[in-house]
Formats: C-alpha cells, structure tokens, sequence
C-alpha cells in the first residue's frame, strides 16, 4: 500500500500544471474610482526578491517571466516606483509573448528618474506620476520628451497613490500590474488598494537580503492580510501562488 498522501482539494481552490494567465489574473473589477490592482513579484522561498547586495536577475525561470510578461500583456498599465528604475533600469514591455505593452507607470514624487532610463527611451508609452515637490522645469522637460507628466499630492512616503489611482482611472485604466520595488508593495498592501496578488516562488533559499513586503504594522496573526479564492500554478520550475485580497 502507498504510503503517498493526499492532499485535500479545500487546501487550494485550484490547481494548474501550466501557467493559466486569465485564472492567475482574477475576474477584472475596476471601480470609479481605481483601476483594479493587481501586485505580481518573484520571491525566493525565504521571502527576498534581492540579495543582500541588490542581486535579482533572476530569481525566477524563463517560464516565470514569461507569465510576467504575459500578465503585462493583459494590464492597461505596469506600475513601478523609481527605486526599481534606477536599480534595475526596466523596459515593462512586453516582449517574451505576443500583445501590446501597457502603459508604463513610474510613481516618482521628485522625478529622480534618469534621462537614460530605458521607460524613456523607446515609443512605448510612459507616464510619471510626482508632486509638486518635483521641479516644474524637470516636468517641462520630460514632456517635451513626450513623456505624460501627472502632479499629485505628497504622501508619507512617496505619492499620494489614492488619487494617483483615481487619475488613471479616469484616463480610461481599468487594470494595473504593479510590479515593485518592496517599498511601492507594501504602500499598496498598507493602505489596501491590491486587489489581487499573483507571487512566483522560486526553488531558492537566500537568508538574508530584501523583503518582497516590509513592515504592515501586523502584531497578531487576526491583523495579517488573508488571501482568498486562491490558485497555484507551474511555471517551469517556479510555483505561482494567486489569491484575491480579502476585503
């Protein structure tokens, strides 16, 4: 007799042995007033989406961000702060799957963003939201460039991102792939704007380096964000674990 154990079906909702990116993205429900909001990251199996030195390419397979990609591909806008900008120096196109690119966002409070950054080198659409604590001559100069400028207020730690939200609702996004750094993440999940996160875990262990979520003030486990309707999916050798915020 095997001695193999069963593993429940109530533990997850579904279970895919291929990446399924409509199941993965979630029933798209943008409201009046913000897009639907959806935090993808790749993490190690310890939590890091860096190494203690910064290191983070990659952390995942190919087969991972190519469901990156294709979940970008499926987004009007990807979202990214501009510490990932200047670290990484992203394009957030879509280029490993067929579809259009989205509209890059970069939340960037004092436009720290270098004129080299590859967001603002190519037609793919770019738009930066800062406040007023940005040069309005920087401003000029980017959108002479052709990049959209959008000015909200200051918030505690970066852009007021509600009415950042807001402004791009009524620019017509009704779905946002936010795709980092740690600080950007945990800005979403404090103030609860995720509606669904979509998490690559990769067969990896680092013990140390940076934390995909950093501090959400959680001091009893009844506090801590719950994840609901849930789905785990293959990407290679890459685990995808989907789940819609509880509200």
């Amino acid at each position: 007799m095997s001695s193999a154990h069963v593993i429940p079906s109530a533990v997850v909702d579904n279970v895919h042995r291929s990446a399924d990116i409509g199941a993965l993205l979630g029933t798209v429900r943008p409201t009046e007033t913000k897009p639907y909001v959806v935090i993808k990251y790749a993490q190690t199996l310890d939590g890091r989406i860096a190494t203690s030195s910064g290191d983070s390419r990659w952390i995942s397979g190919e087969e991972e961000r190519r469901v990156s990609h294709a979940l970008r591909a499926s987004c009007d806008a990807v979202v990214v702060g501009v510490g990932t900008v200047l670290h990484d120096d992203p394009q957030l196109t879509v280029r490993m799957v067929p579809g259009a690119s989205p509209i890059r966002v970069v939340l960037d409070s004092t436009l720290r963003i270098p004129d080299s950054a590859l967001v603002l080198a190519d037609d793919a659409a770019t738009t930066i939201v800062t406040t007023d604590r940005s040069s309005a001559g920087r401003r000029d100069d980017l959108r002479r460039r052709g990049i959209s400028i959008v000015v909200v207020p200051a918030g505690p730690s970066g852009v007021e991102l509600d009415v950042a939200l807001n402004v791009l609702r009524h620019q017509g996004i009704r779905s946002a792939l936010v795709e980092g750094g740690a600080s950007v993440i945990t800005s979403f999940l404090s103030r609860n704007l995720a509606d669904r996160l979509v998490i690559g875990v990769a067969p990896r262990v680092f013990g140390s380096g940076t934390n995909a979520v950093k501090d959400l003030g959680v001091e009893e486990v009844s506090q801590s964000l719950r994840i609901e309707r849930r789905a785990v999916h293959l990407a290679g050798e890459d685990v995808l674990i989907a789940g819609d915020v509880a509200r």
